[in-house]
């Protein structure tokens, strides 16, 4: 799932270890969030949405296959 993490990260100019901190997961996860080998569950999709401000459906590009 694509998502616009890592260029709401770099509008914040946090660092990827910076973000994970804040939302409660390691750095690996920041990454693979990022470059989409993972995609994050509901609970971390929230305190992503929150920590960024916006609505979930704003951070994260769901397509239907």
């Amino acid at each position: 799932m694509e998502n616009h993490i890592a260029a709401l990260r770099k509008e914040r100019r946090l660092s990827q270890e910076e973000l994970a901190q804040a939302v409660g997961v390691s750095r690996q996860t920041i990454t693979s969030l990022e470059v989409g080998k993972y995609t994050a569950s509901l609970p971390l999709a929230f305190r992503l949405a929150r920590y960024f401000g916006c609505a979930i459906e704003d951070l994260f590009i769901f397509e239907e296959e």
